[in-house]
Parts: C-alpha cells; sequence; structure tokens
C-alpha cells in the first residue's frame, strides 16, 4: 500500500478512528491493533512475504530473551550470532545472491574461464533493509547490555513493524520507539493538527516536486548520449530534486502518519541540501540510516580514536558498505566511495564537525561564503547522485562522459521553466522553514485564520491536480 494512493486516504483515518475511539482506552487492545493493521499494510503489497517479516520478527524477539536468560557468555554469543547470520542471510539471498554470482562469473570470464551462474528468479520483499535493521540494532542493544529483552511480543512486533515506518523508514531504534508502545498514549488535538500538516508537506514533495521531476528525469536518464551536456546536467539536477523530494517526503508521510496515533518517530531529514559541506551534508541525509552506520559500524570498529589509517579505513567501510545496502550493483558501491572521497579531507584534518547548526541560524540570507560552500556541496552531491540513478557502471560513464563534453556550455535541449519555478519556490519555502522539523511546521501560523487555511487548501489542491497514478517510492527498491 503507497502513502500516495486512495487505499491509504481511506486506511489511515480507519485505523486513526479504530485506535482513538473504539479500543476504549486500552493500550493492549490499541497495539493490538496496530499489529493487526500494519500485518495488513504489508499484506496489501504481497502476502506472501508477510510470512518472513512475521519470522523474522519472532526470530529476533525469541534469541533476545534467550540472550538475556543464558547463563554464561559462550551462550550468548550463540543466540546472537544466529539472529545476525539468520537475519544477513536473508537478506544476503534476496538482495545480493544474484549480484556475487553474476560478478564472480564475470572476475572468472577475465581469466578465460567460463561459469554459468545460477541466478534465483525473486522479488525482493519490500522493506526487507529497513526491518532487518530494525531487528539488529535490537538484538545488538541486547547483546551489549542498553536494553533488556522485551517480553510482550505483541508490543516487541510493532516496534518492528509499525506501518508508516515499516517498508522505508526511518529506521528505529528500541531505546526511542519501544518505550513508546508500552506507555499509554492520548489524543492531542495539536499533535494531531501538526501530524496532519507534516503529511501534506510530504504528500506536496513526493506528488507535486519528486513525481513531476521523475518524468523528465526518465527521459534524460534514457538515452544519455542523445542529449547535450547541458541537458545532462539539468537532468543530474532534477534528480537531486527528486530523490530528495521522493525521500524525505515519505519520511515526512511517516512521521506525520505516527503523530496522529501519539508516536513521535526519529527525523530522517534536515535541510540536506542547505550543508556547507559532506559531513553536515551526511548528518542531515537519511539521518536514522547514517547514525544506524556511525553507531553499529563505525564506533565498532574503533571510530575516530585510533590514527589516521583507522579513521581513513572506517570511513571507507561506512559509505562502501552504506552503498551496498542500497542495492546490488556497482554503482551503489561508486556512489558510496565517492562520498568517502568527498569526506575524506575534513576528516583528515578532523573538522568533519565543524557545521553542526543550521545555516544562517540568526539570519535571512547566507554569508556568500557560506552560499559558496552550499552550492559547492550540492554540485559534489549531485555528481555523485549520476552514480546512484544510473542502471549499470556502463550507462553512468556514458552518462558522465557526455556531461562533460563541449556541449555543456550549449543551451539544454530540455527547459521546463514551470516545473524550475515551482522547484524555486519549494526551496524558498525549506529555507524559510528550515530551523523546524518540517517546512512548513510554522508557515502561516500567525497569519490570519482564512489565509493560512488558504495555504493548505492550495496546497491540498496542488497534490490532487498533479496527483497522476500511484507512484512508487524511490526507496522501495531497497
Amino acid at each position: 500500500m503507497l502513502f500516495n494512493s486512495i487505499a491509504y486516504l481511506i486506511f489511515l483515518p480507519l485505523v486513526f478512528l479504530l485506535y482513538w475511539f473504539a479500543m476504549g482506552g486500552s493500550l493492549r487492545r490499541q497495539n493490538i491493533l496496530l499489529l493487526v493493521a500494519s500485518y495488513y499494510f504489508y499484506a496489501s503489497w504481497d502476502w506472501r512475504f508477510l510470512f518472513l517479516l512475521i519470522f523474522s520478527t519472532f526470530l529476533d524477539y525469541f534469541t533476545g530473551l534467550k540472550m538475556q536468560s543464558a547463563r554464561n557468555r559462550n551462550a550468548r554469543h550463540c543466540w546472537f550470532w544466529l539472529s545476525v547470520f539468520v537475519n544477513l542471510g536473508f537478506l544476503g539471498v534476496f538482495k545480493y545472491y544474484n549480484f556475487f554470482a553474476i560478478s564472480f562469473a564475470a572476475l572468472l570470464g577475465h581469466f578465460g574461464l567460463y561459469a554459468d551462474p545460477t541466478t534465483l528468479q525473486v522479488i525482493l520483499p519490500v522493506g526487507i533493509s529497513f526491518y532487518t535493521f530494525h531487528g539488529l540494532s535490537y538484538v545488538i542493544d541486547i547483546y551489549k547490555e542498553r536494553i533488556p529483552a522485551e517480553r510482550d511480543f505483541v508490543d516487541y512486533a510493532v516496534f518492528v513493524c509499525f506501518f508508516p515506518l515499516l517498508v522505508a523508514g526511518p529506521i528505529e531504534r528500541a531505546t526511542h520507539l519501544l518505550p513508546q508502545v508500552k506507555r499509554s498514549r492520548t489524543f492531542s488535538i495539536a499533535q494531531g493538527i501538526d501530524g496532519l500538516r507534516q503529511i501534506l508537506w510530504g504528500l506536496f514533495k513526493k506528488i507535486v516536486i519528486a513525481d513531476q521531476c521523475a518524468g523528465f528525469v526518465n527521459t534524460i536518464f534514457h538515452v544519455p548520449a542523445s542529449h547535450s551536456g547541458s541537458t545532462l546536467a539539468l537532468g543530474a539536477f532534477l534528480f537531486s530534486i527528486q530523490i530528495y523530494g521522493d525521500f524525505s517526503g515519505y519520511s515526512d508521510i511517516a512521521i506525520g502518519s505516527a503523530r496522529l496515533l501519539g508516536f513521535d518517530l526519529l527525523r530522517n531529514f534536515a535541510y540536506p541540501y542547505f550543508s556547507r559541506d559532506i559531513a553536515e551534508f551526511w548528518r542531515r541525509w537519511h539521518i536514522s540510516l547514517s547514525s544506524w552506520f556511525r553507531d553499529y559500524l563505525y564506533v565498532p570498529l574503533g571510530g575516530s580514536r585510533g590514527g589516521t589509517w583507522t579513521r581513513v579505513r572506517n570511513t571507507f567501510i561506512i559509505f562502501i558498505v552504506s552503498g551496498f545496502w542500497h542495492g546490488a550493483n556497482w554503482t551503489f558501491l561508486v556512489w558510496g566511495f565517492l562520498n568517502a572521497l568527498y569526506i575524506m579531507p575534513s576528516i583528515l584534518v578532523k573538522k568533519n564537525r565543524i557545521h553542526l547548526d543550521i545555516v544562517a541560524s540568526d539570519t535571512m540570507l547566507p554569508s556568500l561564503r557560506e552560499a559558496g560552500m552550499m552550492l559547492t556541496t550540492f554540485i559534489l552531491t549531485t555528481f555523485a547522485w549520476i552514480f546512484f540513478r544510473a542502471e549499470s557502471m556502463g550507462h553512468a560513464m556514458e552518462y558522465t562522459h557526455k556531461l562533460f563534453s563541449p556541449s555543456l556550455l550549449k543551451a539544454p535541449g530540455i527547459l521546463p521553466l514551470g516545473l524550475l519555478m515551482m522547484i524555486a519556490a519549494f526551496l524558498a519555502v525549506e529555507w524559510i522553514g528550515r530551523r523546524e522539523a518540517y517546512g512548513i511546521a510554522k508557515l502561516g501560523l500567525h497569519w490570519s485564520k482564512p489565509l493560512r487555511h488558504s495555504l493548505y487548501y492550495l496546497l491540498i489542491l496542488a497534490v490532487f491536480w498533479y496527483a497522476n497514478g500511484h507512484t512508487q517510492f524511490i526507496y522501495f527498491q531497497f
């Protein structure tokens, strides 16, 4: 079930009404309803993979209890590694088996050896990377004795399967979400209205911005050789806007939906394109994944505590693993490698944490230096996105080769002025609201009621006007 579908437009209000008004205020009943609704939400995509989700949930729940009750460290080790290997095994089979099989056959081919790899004709279960990481963080935290094992299966299953975050995050931690699952919740009108505003802004970013960019992006990326370098630069720019609008829009809808039900999910985006360097960008883009890799991979590897070589090694590891997490394709590995290269200067001189506050926090406009830094960061990020969007390394190299041809100085062959003006207005709203959790969190709150409501009606009208089918979110493929 897609957030931008009529089905979800019916599903969410129905769950909301049952949750607050038909459960008699019982926390147990509310959690059971959330679990049933989450399973239905997931099964509406493909009911067969619901069994995989339930098995994964039960595995981590059971191994968590076994680790807690283990009488010695060796038993804890065994139960911990059982969970890790099975979870990563499922992820490996469904997401990475074909990649490794084909890559190994290609490697043998370079040595004159022929191999006909057997590939699996399976569908990638939607959300498997996200709910696998939910479970892994839980068992790691128990293993490290940061949290006790959860004994209530329903409560734990809601933590893993909560439908707003189930298929594309944010990637929650048990330390943050489980206490909310177990705590009584009361309906707040202010929280509900804020949730609706964030859902509306998320739908606007997805349908009005991202989906309108998608058509031009698909046309330009389809046959790079048939376009000028300037048109390819425009295509890369539009994809940067598309993926931001698409994924941050999803996150806004997820967080807003959760707020309607009394939950506060982790923030996933904090205006990343207003970053002054790559390190700041990665503190603001897909925050829940970046922090997951920091806490569960970078820090255990030694983090920045060692010498220069340790910092360099660990940085490349987390970015390459992050790229591989996104997909079984060499393009994602190159994308991760590029970002590691981008961030390396600040790592080497230990200046990767100098921009911790939002740009121009006390002024309306950035300084010329800040504007130049933001533009440079955006250009570097946009170039890396080419590899993220490309279907193969050959496709990416063809695109970049034509991009840096003399035709880069020509006028682009495709120039959607209306869309570019809409993007400019969108970015202006985001800039004005950059101190808040999302772009329109405070926009219009001090206006007269008719004017404020006119803004919301305009956004709603734009969403319905530009809605054209149910376009899948980009991160559903991960």
